[in-house]
């Protein structure tokens, strides 16, 4: 049981976070290429795919630092870093998370098979370009936006327009919630060699990550024009800059765990964008 419990803690399905930024932007896209009702099976398919894939990412990024976690306070007591779990272990759990994740898809067509092949290699990709761009939060977002090209693909929806935009708006809310993520671990990453966007904009960072929120409105904006939303809709993207605002008022001194606190805040912004979107289609 012990051995067990180290698997969901390297899993990181005790800290669910990942999963709802990933599944919040997902919902998001069933949505619209569901036409405000998508199918109840494709719905869940999804959303168990969302916590096998997040899992996996979380593996394969501990397996990627585990020789890098025990010298950073926050994360020295995960399972890898501390011991509880060997490399070969953590390899092997990858694969076993993958395969699950892999038999899922196979229920979809061709496109959406092959745009889950290409998550899987961005998303463990991601780990270890720490090590070599001060840009791994662009490889991080385009990783937690394939599930909105593959909703639109798995619905056969041809308004691959609209999930361009959605696309690129995650993409660009990602940057901007992992900055702060990386904010809080800024001292810690200089000192062993991690690179990230918060070390590259350095005093900058507030405003970048506030440039970087409004541009993921306006896009959304665009989106929220041609599927000419109800006011519901409108209502949460309001919801949303009300909310990015308390963050920055959350992150003004650039407190390690303020920044932190700020991260996991982005759950509500991709929940009050996802409800409003659903009130819209069902009211």
């Amino acid at each position: 049981m012990n051995k067990l419990n180290s698997y969901w803690r390297l899993m990181r399905a005790d800290r669910p976070i990942g999963t709802y930024l990933l599944a919040w932007p997902t919902l998001w896209a069933l949505l619209i290429a569901g036409d405000g009702n998508p199918p109840l099976k494709i719905v869940v398919i999804f959303m168990l795919g969302t916590f096998l894939m997040r899992s996996a990412g979380c593996v394969i990024n501990d397996f990627a630092d585990r020789n890098l976690d025990g010298h950073v306070e926050r994360t020295k007591l995960r399972p890898l870093a501390a011991g509880e779990v060997n490399s070969t272990e953590a390899i092997l759990l990858f694969f076993g998370l993958l395969i699950l994740a892999f038999l899922l898809v196979l229920q979809f067509n061709t496109q959406t098979i092959m745009l889950a092949f290409a998550a899987a290699g961005v998303a463990s990709l991601y780990p270890f370009c720490k090590r070599w761009t001060q840009l791994p939060q662009v490889v991080l977002g385009i990783a937690f936006s394939f599930g909105i090209l593959m909703a639109f693909s798995a619905l056969n929806s041809d308004q691959w327009w609209l999930a361009g935009g959605l696309f690129i708006a995650n993409i660009v809310w990602t940057i901007a919630y992992d900055t702060e993520y990386a904010m809080a671990d800024r001292a810690d990453d200089l000192k062993v060699g991690i690179k990230s966007t918060a070390i590259l904009f350095g005093r900058y960072d507030r405003l970048i990550i506030a440039v970087l929120q409004v541009v993921t409105l306006i896009i959304l904006a665009v989106v929220w024009h041609h599927l000419n939303v109800q006011w519901y809709a409108w209502l949460g993207l309001i919801a949303a800059a009300c909310l990015f605002s308390y963050q920055h008022w959350m992150i003004r001194e650039r407190a390690p765990k303020a920044c932190f606190q700020a991260f996991l805040h982005n759950h509500y912004i991709g929940m009050v964008i996802g409800v409003s979107l659903a009130l819209h289609y069902w009211y």
